[in-house]
């Protein structure tokens, strides 16, 4: 990437060449510093880096439990600022949701905490419990100890979101060697949009084994399933992932944010089966930029 070969570039001043940067995104101006050693001392300037913190971000940090002071007191600069929000979500809201960003974008992502979700009966404690997890960024997590009728449901206002982005919610949980109930049918999972709009629903298996099971249940053949089978068994359930932290993950849907602002809902429920369910451990649900591989 021959950069410094256009032009009379490296006469131009530092703040000149932050503003430059600062006008591309988080991810191509670490890339130009790491290419161009004309863009490198500009690189770490204020002026960039603040370009690339939400308009908000002195808000969200003033929301924060341990306070803002302590976080600004541990930032050099705004690119430290930016780099610990990235990797360290921090707690706001009285604990009930996690903010951080998206390192690659600088979009803004969340973590509605299980306090923060509504969860029928988890206020009964024959059916969850509230308990403390130390791998757990919260307070507290919610154990299902027995329900038949299981309904979760979070709300975000979308004006915290970053506009012109495609979001994905994903439930973040975890579950007990006992778990069961979950291999089947599918939990639905959608949205409800201010006014009472319902997205499509979408089947979405709690069940870290569920895959695997299906695989082998899907044909008594096995290896003879046919491609559309496959396609059919991959399309209509998401199942869950493994997450750098230990959780796992499922995704529940996505959501463009366009300007318009307004409550979003996300829903997961499994009311018709009528058998009992038990053992997942629900951290919350994370609602982030959809990951774009480039």
């Amino acid at each position: 990437m021959a950069v410094e070969s256009f032009g009379d570039i490296h006469a131009l001043p530092e703040d000149c060449l932050a503003n430059v940067l600062s006008l591309t995104s988080p991810k191509d101006a670490c890339r130009l510093s790491a290419v161009a050693t004309t863009f490198r001392s500009a690189s770490q300037c204020d002026t960039v880096w603040d370009r690339f913190l939400p308009s908000d971000y002195r808000d969200l940090i003033s929301r924060a439990v341990d306070g803002s002071d302590s976080l600004l007191a541990k930032s050099n600069s705004k690119k430290d600022l930016y780099l610990h929000l990235c990797d360290h979500p921090i707690l706001i809201d009285g604990g009930r949701k996690s903010f951080s960003l998206e390192k690659r974008s600088g979009k803004k992502c969340y973590m509605l905490a299980a306090r923060e979700l509504v969860i029928v009966w988890g206020d009964t404690p024959y059916y969850w419990e509230w308990i403390t997890l130390p791998e757990s960024r919260f307070s507290e997590v919610a154990e299902l100890l027995i329900v038949c009728w299981f309904e979760i449901r979070g709300k975000i206002n979308t004006e915290m979101l970053s506009p012109g982005t495609n979001y994905a919610a994903y439930l973040v949980f975890t579950c007990k060697s006992t778990a069961y109930g979950f291999d089947h049918p599918p939990v639905k999972a959608f949205f409800v949009e201010m006014g009472g709009h319902e997205s499509e629903k979408r089947n979405v298996c709690l069940d870290p084994g569920g895959a695997r099971r299906l695989s082998n249940q899907f044909d008594p053949v096995g290896p003879m399933r046919t491609q559309q089978q496959e396609a059919t068994m991959e399309t209509n359930t998401e199942y869950p992932n493994q997450r750098s932290d230990g959780w796992m993950e499922v995704k529940l849907g996505e959501y463009f944010v366009n300007e318009n602002g307004g409550d979003l809902e996300v829903c997961l429920m499994e009311v018709e089966d009528g058998n009992g369910k038990s053992g997942l451990i629900i951290q919350g649900i994370e609602i982030r930029p959809k990951t774009v591989n480039n």
